[in-house]
């Protein structure tokens, strides 16, 4: 019975770290350039069951659950048109480099503006890396696309505020294009309905948890109460 709560707990946990990404999703489904996540859950491995007079198998018993891998959906998304010459979006593959306190990472929102040197920088006053590491001058209110680099990066790993890190191996193949942001990666239809299935399911386990408990304080007073 003890087993049943620790298979239980188990399950809670997995749909709580769930239930995380997808309101971290829904969270950003207006930001531009956001990525969204996809986690999937596996099972421990069962252990198998037998009848302990005769040795005989009755089956296997599932250990619990727990979240298998997290993976970002990095396919790029539809541009929107946004009529500001500073607002940047990638048209087919490669990441904008932005250098941070932490070194340099990698983005696809290109939400940028200019600092007070008249500097392209990104919204946390983070400085737009040009060809060569330079800076991006602004001039009139607007830039030279073809001065702004971009970066083929490989296996990028989220590390917040819509940016990754990365190996970075050269020139992309896309292109940039001023006026227009790309959208972000998350659907709010289907982050809810996954989020419903979550809530839902952890109702179910809360339920079981509630019933085992009341179970196991039942057999404890029975047993108590027996004659000696």
């Amino acid at each position: 019975m003890e087993r049943g709560l620790y298979i239980a707990a188990s399950g809670m946990l997995a749909e709580m770290a769930r239930q995380d990404q997808l309101a971290n999703d829904l969270a950003n489904a207006s930001t531009p350039g956001y990525k969204a996540d996809r986690v999937s859950q596996r099972s421990f491995g069962d252990l198998m069951l037998s009848n302990s007079s005769d040795g005989s198998t009755v089956g296997p018993l599932g250990q619990g659950a727990a979240i298998d891998k997290q993976q970002t959906d990095l396919r790029p998304q539809a541009l929107r048109d946004t009529g500001q010459p500073l607002d940047l979006a990638v048209t087919g593959d490669g990441y904008f480099g932005v250098q941070t306190k932490q070194g340099v990472r990698y983005t696809r929102n290109g939400s940028f503006a200019a600092d007070a040197k008249g500097n392209l920088v990104d919204q946390m006053g983070n400085q737009v890396l040009g060809v060569g590491g330079k800076p991006i001058a602004v001039a009139d209110g607007t830039i030279d696309t073809t001065k702004v680099a971009l970066f083929n990066v490989r296996n990028p790993v989220k590390q917040g505020d819509s940016n990754f890190t990365g190996q970075a191996g050269g020139q992309a193949t896309g292109t940039v294009k001023s006026g227009s942001l790309e959208g972000s990666g998350v659907d709010p239809a289907r982050a809810m309905v996954d989020l419903m299935a979550s809530m839902r399911s952890m109702e179910a386990t809360q339920r079981a948890i509630t019933t085992i408990d009341t179970t196991l304080g039942q057999t404890a007073s029975q047993v108590g109460g027996l004659p000696g």
